[in-house]
């Protein structure tokens, strides 16, 4: 053997390894270009067989597009559920005695004016806008039970007024009106101050007293039913205090504490659809349902029997 054939052996050896590793590195490169290739992005341009249209090759390289919400066909959005209906039995939106004097100004096509005066319930807050008020709102509901007649609602509520802070304004929001008909929406502040209700007996006897001496119809309104006011002990009290001095006045009341409770207890509507956030005011849709509810029992009071023949009788024939 030559002296070195020992050292070319040991060449030729090395040589193969390395020619073997190669081969292994060049198989791994060549796999991970092929996967490159099978991920690329959009913008990567891939070869595509020969024989194929060049449109075919993005077809082939496009990776899945989620789906996104604003993709989806319009009508497989959730759709939103129906407002709750307004309604409430006709015995707590009846008022007892007819408006004669809101009923003779109708019948002889004279401006009717309306006032509400009251605290903020009666001023709107928790509406969201003036105009969602229920006196704005039962201005636009009588004029379309009466069309072609000029009525007036004015909004005389005063946010955190109790009942003596109001008939201190009796003369300047009510009077100076000249009104055929006034709401007075009262007792609520009364209530969440814990105010005794005895008191609050004579200042309300006094009121509806210097309501009536305006000549005007008078329509009491008891609180709302809301989780604030229910939390109260004296409101079962006050409510009843309100229902007796009217009876006992001959005035007539828009029950809206038994109209809100008749809305949770039996129609099993939320607090959340007719009460604001703050758990106390009422909202859009309670003004908007108590001002239609309001408008359609002074409709109905103005032009019962009763209050036609009273009115002709005050102007009898000549």
């Amino acid at each position: 053997m030559s002296p070195n054939k020992p050292l070319i052996i040991a060449c030729v050896a090395r040589a193969a390894a390395a020619s073997a590793a190669f081969v292994a590195f060049a198989a791994a490169h060549a796999q991970t270009i092929e996967s490159a290739r099978i991920v690329a992005p959009l913008a990567t341009p891939v070869a595509a067989p020969a024989g194929l249209p060049p449109a075919t090759r993005a077809v082939i390289a496009a990776p899945p597009r989620p789906v996104t919400p604003s993709a989806l066909p319009q009508s497989t959005a959730p759709a939103a559920p129906p407002p709750a209906a307004c309604n409430a039995p006709s015995q707590l939106t009846y008022l007892d005695r007819p408006l004669v004097r809101t009923a003779r100004r109708l019948a002889s096509g004279q401006p009717l004016t309306v006032v509400a005066i009251g605290s903020s319930s009666t001023a709107g807050a928790g509406a969201s806008s003036p105009d969602a008020s229920y006196p704005s709102q039962l201005g636009a509901d009588l004029k379309q039970r009466f069309p072609g007649e000029a009525i007036t609602v004015l909004n005389r509520g005063v946010n955190g007024e109790e009942t003596d802070n109001m008939m201190a304004r009796f003369t300047t929001d009510v009077s100076a009106a000249h009104p055929q008909l006034v709401v007075w929406q009262v007792g609520t502040n009364s209530v969440l101050r814990d105010r005794a209700l005895a008191p609050h007996a004579v200042e309300l006897h006094e009121g509806i007293e210097q309501l009536k001496a305006t000549g005007a119809d008078v329509v009491l309104m008891d609180p709302q039913y809301s989780p604030k006011v229910l939390a109260k002990s004296e409101t079962p009290g006050m409510v009843e205090q309100i229902a007796l001095m009217a009876k006992e006045e001959n005035v007539d009341l828009f029950q809206r504490f038994a109209v809100m409770r008749n809305w949770f207890e039996v129609q099993h509507l939320g607090f959340d659809t007719f009460v604001s956030p703050d758990g106390l005011h009422m909202n859009d849709w309670s003004y908007a349902c108590v001002a239609k509810l309001l408008a359609g029992g002074i409709a109905e009071a103005a032009t019962r029997p009763v209050a036609s023949a009273a009115a002709h009788a005050a102007h009898p024939a000549h």
